[in-house]
């Protein structure tokens, strides 16, 4: 709009260092959000130096990581891969409820961006539409707006 003054974070990488925590539980599908990831940051300019990927079980551990790699001041960014999928019990309400919860308190309270590049998904043919078919990658789809963000939030510094 004409004449408002408007603030965006950009899409170029100037020593942005980034921490991805991938979860392992559903790697056919969380490998491939993975690649995409890594891809789009090398993409826009990020060097492998800068980048750590940091492993755990499954996406209920992912905030606890996330949290105590915020805490090291490592990290400009983080990127939060994984995969739920919903099975026949409520067990994926849980799991993808305390992994979303979990990653937007780390954020709030560690004040860094941390990208939802979570799966939270009804079907199995659907985590892989998300993870680099037909609904392109969502790990690449975070990679991108934590950059932005990380921009943004170096606009307001």
């Amino acid at each position: 709009m004409k004449h408002i003054q408007t603030t965006e974070g950009d899409l170029t990488i100037n020593g942005i260092r980034f921490g991805i925590v991938v979860g392992r539980f559903n790697s056919f599908v969380v490998e491939h959000l993975l690649e995409g990831a890594v891809d789009c940051l090398l993409r826009h300019g990020a060097k492998k130096d800068e980048m750590e990927i940091v492993r755990v079980p499954g996406a209920f551990e992912i905030p606890l990581i996330t949290q105590r790699l915020a805490r090291q001041k490592r990290f400009d960014a983080i990127i939060a891969l994984g995969a739920v999928i919903r099975g026949g019990t409520p067990h994926f309400d849980y799991v993808a409820g305390e992994c979303t919860k979990g990653l937007a308190s780390v954020s709030l309270a560690e004040d860094i961006p941390i990208a939802f590049g979570v799966l939270t998904v009804d079907t199995i043919e659907q985590a892989i539409e998300r993870s680099g078919t037909k609904a392109g990658n969502k790990g690449a789809e975070a990679a991108l707006s934590v950059i932005e963000m990380v921009n943004l939030l170096r606009a307001f510094s």
